[in-house]
């Protein structure tokens, strides 16, 4: 019998520092949402899934989508996952060059000196190709998952004033670091009894009927610099696509991004007209938006499309710092429509 690698009685969301998450903010947006009546519920832009998890808490049937691919596997792992757990036996596997099968190495040869080091891209091009061999999408959701935490070579190797971490930790091999984010996605899940289900598409082209849709989009700043996620996270969501991943990439640009597509949350110009669409279609739900109080669309401009298509609308706020941003004064945002 295969020893399972460290099973918890509880479950924990593992922490997270993606641009934009909500990990901080989860007790405060549960909160909100407990006082709403629902059993359904769609996180249509879900991200890391923090939001999608205390709704998982809270015993909801949770849908989770996301247009990256590597969110979406975050989605299947720690969301649609009730109860699959990797064990060390596959673990060990997982780590191991098979005798007799041809390793390509695209990693190797498509990203030297910018991400990781040599040795690191030869063994994440073997570890990457073990995982695409899993039949178990949930356990390959996991490993992937897995594999997305990593600083990138600049912050380690650089003789820069350091603000958070140590080095001594970021310079630890892969494989330590791999086995560390494993055993955290094993305690994180867990199973509400409930059929909850990941999707990656475009979310005007989801087709599904849930009490409760909640909305965290692409944020546009009023002054400031817009985070393109696709770019920014563009080799987490290669990884995902390891076959395919030569036929994506701009191969003009610096750090070997993916080719540029277009999303209306991302249009300062169309961004208004993207929130009355996706209003518009979940016009029966009962609607949560994220949001923050310097953003474009302004919280009013977005209320009034809401009041459009609800009897009510509702604003909650808390004061909130982000670590990256150097603006004083902001508030994060709920703005709900009944």
């Amino acid at each position: 019998m295969r020893a399972e690698l460290n099973l918890f009685q509880t479950h924990k969301f593992p922490r997270t520092r993606y641009q934009g998450s909500k990990y901080k903010l989860q007790a405060w947006i549960k909160n909100n949402l407990e006082k709403l009546d629902f059993e359904t519920a769609l996180d249509a832009f879900s991200g890391t899934s923090s939001i999608a998890y205390i709704m998982k808490e809270m015993d909801k049937t949770v849908y989770c989508n996301d247009i990256l691919a590597f969110n979406y596997h975050i989605a299947q792992a720690l969301i649609e996952n009730n109860s699959q757990q990797i064990t060390k036996d596959e673990f060990e596997d997982i780590i191991k060059k098979k005798e007799g099968y041809q390793y390509a190495s695209f990693i190797h040869d498509t990203f030297e000196d910018i991400y990781f080091l040599d040795e690191e891209n030869r063994w994440l091009d073997i570890v990457i190709q073990n995982i695409n061999k899993l039949q178990n999408k949930h356990k390959k959701s996991m490993f992937l998952w897995a594999l997305f935490h990593r600083k990138n070579l600049y912050v380690r190797t650089s003789d820069v004033k350091r603000n958070f971490g140590n080095k001594t930790t970021w310079d630890k091999p892969f494989e330590e670091h791999f086995y560390k984010f494993i055993k955290e996605i094993n305690s994180a899940i867990f199973n509400n009894n409930k059929n909850n289900k990941a999707y990656n598409k475009d979310i005007f082209t989801l087709d599904i009927s849930v009490d409760l849709v909640y909305f965290d989009t692409p944020y546009i700043p009023q002054k400031g610099t817009l985070t393109h996620y696709r770019d920014f996270y563009h080799f987490l969501d290669g990884l995902t696509d390891y076959k395919n991943w030569h036929k994506q990439i701009d191969y003009t640009s610096k750090h070997k991004k993916l080719k540029s597509t277009y999303n209306i949350f991302e249009d300062k110009k169309n961004i208004l007209n993207g929130f009355e669409k996706l209003i518009k279609k979940f016009k029966e739900s009962i609607i949560v938006i994220s949001y923050r109080s310097d953003g474009m669309p302004t919280i009013e401009e977005i209320s009034k499309i809401l009041k459009k298509y609800k009897k009510s609308v509702e604003i909650e706020s808390i004061d909130y710092q982000y670590v990256l941003s150097k603006k004083q004064e902001l508030k994060e945002v709920l703005i709900i429509g009944k």
